[in-house]
């Protein structure tokens, strides 16, 4: 089995801090372009650009999975892959559901734009996706594993809305409490130094990702692995600590 080449954390122009030149059909250009197998779509709070981010992979042949980036009550960042456009939207709606009913101030937190896959605005998300929701980290884990998706905590090495920045550490389950952990993989940013990191990591399995927020940083770094680029192809990757991570980067 060939190995397959990831980047599994990308903002679309939907994410707020996002460039708006993020639109999911020059996510995929550049993506081919760098040599990827497979990308993530992963907007802060929000899958609703997953229809058109599927539909620019499925024409240009390349792997997809729909996802968003979750920041939990704790104040962690954390991202929930999922097989589907329609697995990714059910938990956007689990996760608005516990959002502040604010209105988004463009000037203040930048545009939201919803689009089709040949670049059209459908819509302005109103919320406000800079702000996180009140899901705790346990339910959120649990939400995703009911839907069918991959749970990876995000960014472990910054020093804001990671878990090691939040909590100190990656949490566990405690005896009794549930089976498994909460996460499946655990990611690196773009600059961690892994001989620092890795020990703090432990046995998880362990993903290098962009975390693109203009055109220029996807697929910047990325992982490679052998086996299929699906959930339950990932299940096995991850349960077989196998993931290869690209070199990081020393600057931006």
């Amino acid at each position: 089995m060939r190995a397959v080449k990831f980047d599994l954390h990308i903002h679309s122009c939907l994410s707020p801090c996002a460039n708006l030149e993020m639109s999911p059909s020059e996510i995929v250009r550049r993506a081919v372009a760098a040599g990827m197998d497979g990308i993530a779509l992963t907007d802060h709070q929000t899958a609703k650009n997953t229809p058109a981010i599927a539909e620019c992979a499925r024409r240009a042949g390349l792997k997809c999975l729909c996802g968003l980036e979750v920041q939990t009550a704790e104040e962690v960042h954390t991202v929930a892959l999922f097989d589907t456009v329609e697995q990714s939207l059910a938990m956007t709606d689990w996760v608005y559901e516990a959002m502040p009913k604010r209105v988004n101030d463009p000037e203040t937190f930048g545009d939201q734009p919803v689009v089709t896959w040949d670049d059209d605005v459908v819509e302005m998300e109103w919320r406000i996706l800079a702000m996180g929701c009140r899901r705790l980290l346990p339910e959120t884990s649990a939400k995703v594993h009911e839907l069918g998706g991959l749970y990876v905590a995000a960014h472990v090495d910054r020093a804001n809305h990671s878990v090691f920045g939040a909590l100190g550490c990656i949490p566990e389950p405690l005896p009794g409490e549930r089976a498994g952990r909460y996460f499946d993989a655990v990611e690196l940013s773009r600059t961690a130094d892994e001989a620092r990191w890795l020990p703090k990591i432990g046995d998880y399995a362990v993903v290098r990702s962009s975390d693109a927020h203009n055109l220029d940083d996807v697929a910047r770094v990325w992982t490679e692995a052998e086996g299929e680029f699906s959930v339950a192809g990932f299940k096995k990757i991850f349960a077989a600590r196998s993931t290869r991570i690209s070199p990081r980067l020393t600057s931006f």
